[in-house]
This record gives structure tokens, sequence and C-alpha cells, in this order.
């Protein structure tokens, strides 16, 4: 575990905070308060421990129906990121394989509070200019065909309905990744863009997809499942697609199930179900689930009703855990969990697809898809590379 109190230097230039979904009004006026980091060594239950955190910093979220406003000064609110391994661990699943880049922390809670406006510091200069090596995937496409075909296995018996299978790549560097990371918030649809550093550490995120969304007690999360090229032709295929639309309805009742045990009776409703938006050169479907929070609920007892989000496990949620820690070879790190800002009155956090993360020496990308019984290998695999194509080419950009 690693906490860190207040700084204390306000003399010194800030940095720009970029967290996803930092208010914009505040980004030029926030300094770290406080920072809070888990690894599975340190022992208790992740969720838990970032709802006290938070709490003992002056934010309200033992109780996200309570009225919050946010103030001009004081604790503005803090980023929180929680890993796809953290996610599991709060669902009471197996967290997989190991994360490949040990630095990274498994939850990381940083509270922001304002300071008076500075001009923005000078980018930090870079360690030789920056230089980002060949991506080394950590299976074979026919290593991931295989884990398509079990996964088609596994609902043929009846296991589970759909599991979402994820792969690893990683690639060495020079320089700063900083500004690499920073460049993926401009991907055309990144609504979660932005980034979060620690020490040895770095994430950058161009997420499109909502985790989850609380304002005024009432709580949203909108799944993305459904992918097709950027066409007038792709946009018309995965209209017209069945396996695509089963997919995605298993993965929305999924998520009414999550919002249905942390809800107000009778308040769970599919506000827009199967609508196609765009992502960089890509269609997907996305569908927005809302309800009324129960009175009286706490962040820990959100986040284990959500996390990880369904749309990256699968169906059954439980069972879909299971068989992602049988097949993947690699931790999914960074990738597939949380990252976002809490704030009073206010919860806003992405899922981290489309993410990339940075330890001393190396980039690491993850990227995937739902699989079905009506998946095929071949287009799975292809799938995936079409997902982490534009930040690829982003990070390698000079």
């Amino acid at each position: 575990m690693n906490q860190i109190g207040p700084d204390g230097v306000e003399t010194l230039p800030h940095p720009l905070i970029d967290v996803p979904a930092v208010p914009a009004s505040c980004r030029s006026v926030l300094v770290e308060r406080a920072r809070y980091e888990w690894r599975p060594t340190d022992g208790g239950d992740p969720a838990a421990l970032a709802e006290q955190f938070l709490a003992a910093h002056g934010l309200p979220v033992t109780d996200l129906t309570r009225p919050a406003a946010h103030e001009s000064t004081g604790v503005c609110g803090a980023a929180l990121y929680v890993s796809a391994a953290a996610g599991a661990l709060m669902a009471g699943g197996p967290t997989g394989a190991p994360n490949p880049a040990p630095a990274l922390p498994e939850l990381a809670v940083v509270v922001y509070g304002h300071a008076p406006r500075v001009a923005e510091p000078p980018l930090s200069p870079t360690q030789g200019r920056w230089w980002l090596g060949e991506w080394q995937d950590s299976w074979t496409p026919r290593q991931h065909a295989a884990a398509v075909r079990a996964v088609r296995a596994a609902i043929g018996r009846g296991d589970v309905y759909q599991v979402n299978v994820v792969g690893h790549a990683a690639a060495r560097y020079t320089g700063d990744p900083g500004p690499a990371l920073a460049r993926l918030a401009g991907l055309p649809g990144a609504r979660y863009g932005g980034t979060l550093r620690g020490d040895g550490w770095m994430i950058g995120c161009a997420s499109p997809e909502t985790l989850i969304e609380v304002t005024d007690g009432r709580v949203s999360t909108r799944p993305i499942k459904g992918t097709r090229p950027a066409t007038a032709a792709g946009r018309r295929d995965l209209l017209a697609s069945a396996k695509e639309r089963a997919e995605h309805i298993m993965i929305v009742d999924l998520e009414r199930n999550d919002l249905a045990r942390v809800a107000r009776t009778g308040s769970v409703r599919v506000d827009e179900l199967f609508a196609v938006r765009r992502w960089c050169d890509l269609w997907q479907a996305e569908s927005t689930v809302s309800a009324a929070l129960a009175d009286g609920l706490g962040l820990a007892a959100l986040l284990r009703a959500v996390c990880p989000g369904g749309s990256v496990t699968g169906a059954p949620k439980h069972a879909a855990l299971h068989h992602v820690a049988a097949l993947e070879p690699v931790g999914r790190g960074a990738g597939m969990g949380a990252l976002g800002w809490v704030g009073p009155g206010r919860i806003d956090l992405g899922l981290t697809i489309r993410t990339a993360a940075a330890d001393a020496d190396r980039l690491h990308l993850w990227a995937g898809g739902g699989i079905t019984w009506d998946s095929d290998p071949d287009a799975e695999v292809a799938e995936a590379a079409a997902k982490a194509a534009p930040v690829r080419a982003l990070l390698a950009a000079d």
C-alpha cells in the first residue's frame, strides 16, 4: 500500500490534470492532495478501502443518494482507477493471470483540491527522442482463435452464454511516454479520454464506454457491444446482424441485473437500445441502462455491483470470469477496468477499453471482444486488431 499525504508545496507550478471526466472548469486549478495505491499483497477489500479513503478526505461517498454540491474551495474530487483484477476481486471472482506491468497498482485513488490559477508548466523534458519499438503480442492469432473456439465449446456445454476474450501486447520505448499517452484523448469518440500517472507508471485512455455514472441519485451504465468498419455498408451490416444484436442484448440484460442489486425496486429501465455510434474508424452499438439508487447506498457497494464491467467479462459474469482466468495467458492490467472521477454528487467512470499503460520501459495495450456461439474465430481476431490499430498508430507518432 502506498498512501501519500498533502504535498503542501503551493508555490510550485501545478501540472494540468487531465483525468477522464474531471470537471472542465477545474482542470487548470487542481493540485494533488493525497493518494492511495493498493496491490493484492496489501490485503483487504479494495472497494471498502477506496470508499474509506475518499470519505476520510471529505468526499460524500458513504451515501450516494444524499445531495452534495461542488465547492470552489477545498477538495474538488478524486481520480479513481480500478483494474480488471481488482474488479474481479470485488465481484468475488478469480483475478486471472498476473499483471504484465507490475509497477501499476490495482487500485489508485488520487484526491485533488483547488489551488490558485497558474500558468501551465512546460512539458517535461524527454529522455531523448520518443521511440516506440515493435509490438509483441502475448499470444499468436492462432492461440487467440483457439481461445475463441474454447469459449464456443463452453457455450455448447451450457457453461456460459458469452465470454469476452482479451489479448495483450507490449512494446519497448525510450523517452517520455506522457505526451504519447496524452494523445489518446484526442481520438474521435473518446468520451473518457485522459491520463493518470504515478511513480513509475502511467495510464492513457481513449474509451468511449461509460461503466457507471451517478448524478442526483440516479445511476447509468452504457454498455458497448457490436463492431463494424465505419462505412455505410458497415453500419447497415451492424444493424442487420442477428449475432451482434443477440450478443448486445445479453450484456444489456446483465447490466440490468447488476444495477438491480443497488437500485430502488422497480426503477431499472433501458433508456436506449442498440444505438449505433462511431469510435475512430469503427461503428459500435451502445445502450443506456439506468436506475434510481437505493437509499443509503455507498460507493463500495456500487463498485461491487458493477465491477468488472459486463461488456468485458460476459454472461453470467462469475462463470465468464472463470473462463477468462483459464484462457488468457497475461493479466488485463489497466485494460478492462475503470477510470474516471468521483466528486460531490457525481461519479463518472469509464470502462478502460482502448487503454494503454506505461511502466519503466514498456507500453502495454489490451484489446478483445465478446464471444458467442455464432462467433467466427478469424473474425474475432481481426476485430481485436481493428480496435487496437488506432491506439497503436497514435502511440507510435512522434
